[in-house]
């Protein structure tokens, strides 16, 4: 078939903004302990449902009109599959207990502050969880049919993640830190012995981490003579082993990368088998997730076929020695698997799939060297369309992600689809400071938020003119959050690099992040302390710059977001509006940190799409 001529940013194109408005977010899978059930949660708008899936029946949606929700720091650790049915955290602050059999879910602890990463004991007679209220977070221990109020278990830590308990009930492990660190920075892995009953801890001993050396999630083995986690304590990560009976410690695995960042409560990255023999993990290799088993007798490494995916997430096994995992690839969207005897089984899907695959386009790793001799990395999509072509090196949007300690993956990317099918390219900057390429290249950015990402994004763009990859009249740069904040300095320090800017609730003022507790340090290690470090705020807050900007922005920001709020928005737009720079402002009531809502969603893509057309394809048409 022969292709159709049309300039780049104008081909017509199946991926509608409907489609990237009505996708499901997957979140987590866990099996039931004996390996009866599946258990996944995902959300819809807004909305959080979970759905258990018996060994042969089909699933049945588990939590109905209550929307699970971890309330803890980001969310995350929704819930937890037990034998006889799944406690949760809901929106409103409670824990809820629902059978898998017919019934109600009933709530098992008041309704006050908010909850996370329920654990269920082996006995099923109570839940450990993490609490927070009033700005404190504690880990707290309440009977599972809510017949007493919940007792503090643990408390005098600022941060509480992925408690543990033991197969025959008596010992507890978890994570906890304390600003100004983040769980990446620098945490500490402890292990008690515990009283469910008199809801109380004895023999508290710290196994590993320090302000320094973080660690992540601690997992016991199926028959309890072994406790395995990740930590950090040079440039790459270890996967660490305690035998409970001797008390060694020794190093399984090393010298990978392997621990993704705690943004959220409720991450897992180990696996035991049933036999406990094999541990598995996720290995991150330039920006690929892959799944290997380590032979706990042979030391053997092997790596589990999950063709065609490139990108592995939340894996658990059953009982019965299933895997259940949520995966995805640039041509497959996120998917919740099982994997059983070699053969796997998609359970729930986080889209229709309609799509040719001819109109997705497939990333491809991009490294260039910075001006100060390091190493950079990056994801280049190419246009992709079947029926459409045109000479000439495209118009790229190049895309700053949020965090900023983040990374962009080879995995599905729907909304670089919506770009590629209508001919821009695509650059996803995995600069400096993000994660999986080792602690040297994600600690590059501390002290130097606001340059080293500004300077990698530049340099990088540069790169791809200069390989013919892109168009120098043409480019685009777009971020949220933290990515906003390099988008907005970017058009503040390098004017005309840029034809157009697209911001959502992108930070402007490094003086008022008065955000939450998780964050409440994060600009102290990014940037620098107070008052010591006043000129960098300073300077690289573009708030105090935006009379430089003269290039064309379309600023979108939700009414009720707490991490970024609209001020940092609004203060850009004003200066924008007095100097009559070409700019467009959406503010999303309802909405906050990322936005949700459908309808919202359909009309972001639909002002971005127009706003594309009219500031960059049209006008370059014009200046021609």
């Amino acid at each position: 078939m022969t292709k159709q001529a049309l300039p780049h940013g104008l081909w017509p194109s199946p991926i509608t903004p409907a489609m990237l408005a009505g996708g499901i977010r997957l979140n987590d899978v866990q099996w039931s302990p004996d390996g009866n059930y599946m258990v996944w949660s995902q959300s819809l708008d807004g909305k959080t449902s979970l759905f258990a899936k018996p060994a042969h029946d089909p699933a049945f949606n588990l939590s109905g009109e209550l929307n699970p929700s971890g309330g803890v720091g980001y969310g995350g650790g929704d819930f937890c599959a037990g034998r006889e049915g799944v406690a949760f955290a809901e929106r409103n602050g409670r824990l809820y207990f629902k059978p898998y059999a017919d019934g109600v879910a009933r709530p098992i602890t008041p309704a006050f502050g908010g909850c996370a990463s329920p654990v269920i004991t082996p006995d099923e007679r109570f839940v450990i969880f993490v609490h927070t209220y009033e700005n404190k977070d504690v880990l707290a221990i309440v009977p599972l049919d809510g017949s007493a109020w919940p007792r503090i278990l643990r408390q005098g830590a600022d941060f509480y993640m992925q408690p543990a308990v033991s197969p025959d009930g008596k010992l507890l492990a978890w994570v906890e830190w304390d600003h100004p660190n983040m769980p990446w920075d620098g945490t500490r892995l402890y292990l008690a012995a515990l009283n469910a009953q008199a809801g109380s801890l004895s023999d508290v001993r710290l196994l590993d981490g320090d302000e320094n050396v973080p660690v992540f999630q601690p997992i016991f083995s199926r028959d309890g003579s072994q406790l395995a986690w990740l930590s950090n304590a040079g440039e790459l990560d270890q996967l660490k082993l305690l035998h409970l009976a001797s008390g060694e410690v020794e190093t399984l695995v090393q010298d990978r990368v392997m621990m993704p960042p705690a943004w959220v409560q409720g991450m897992h990255a180990l696996a035991w088998s049933p036999d406990s023999q094999q541990i598995y993990f996720l290995e991150n290799q330039l920006g690929q997730t892959s799944l290997r088993s380590i032979n706990l007798n042979t030391r053997e490494i092997s790596e589990i076929d999950t063709t065609p995916y490139t990108h592995i997430e939340q894996p658990c096994v059953s009982a019965k020695g299933e895997l259940a995992l949520i995966a995805q690839s640039a041509a497959k969207p996120p998917r919740v698997l099982r994997i059983a005897n070699g053969q796997t089984e998609v359970i729930a899907r986080s889209q229709s799939e309609v799509l040719p695959a001819a109109f997705l386009s497939q990333p491809q790793a991009i490294a260039w060297q910075s001006s100060d001799g390091v190493t950079v990395h990056g994801l280049y999509y190419p246009p992709a369309n079947p029926d459409f072509e045109v000479e000439g090196a495209p118009p790229v949007i190049v895309y700053i992600h949020g965090g900023p300690t983040s990374q962009v993956f080879d995995a599905f990317n729907l909304e670089a689809d919506f770009f590629t099918s209508r001919g821009y390219a695509y650059f996803a900057v995995n600069y400096r400071g993000s994660t999986g390429y080792g602690r040297a290249y994600r600690d590059a950015l501390r002290g130097a938020w606001g340059k080293v990402d500004l300077q990698d994004t530049i340099e990088g763009t540069q790169a791809l003119i200069a390989r013919g990859l892109a168009d120098p009249a043409r480019l685009i740069i777009k971020g949220g959050s933290a990515g906003g904040f390099t988008l907005l300095n970017a058009l503040v320090h390098h004017p005309g690099f840029f034809k157009a800017g697209l911001c959502s609730y992108g930070v402007s003022n490094l003086f008022d992040l008065d955000t939450h507790k998780f964050e409440a340090h994060y600009n102290t290690s990014l940037v620098g302390e107070l008052p010591a470090a006043v000129k960098k705020y300073h300077a690289w807050s573009p708030v105090f710059h935006a009379d430089k900007i003269r290039d064309a922005i379309a600023v979108f920001q939700g009414s009720d977001d707490k991490v970024v709020p609209p001020e940092h928005s609004e203060s850009i737009v004003r200066v924008l509006r007095a100097n009559r720079v070409p700019h467009e402002y959406k503010l999303y009531e309802g909405e906050g940190h990322g936005f949700r809502k459908k309808g919202n969603l359909i009309d972001y893509y639909d002002t971005v799409d127009r706003f594309l057309k009219q500031h960059v394809i049209f006008s370059f048409e014009e200046e021609a």
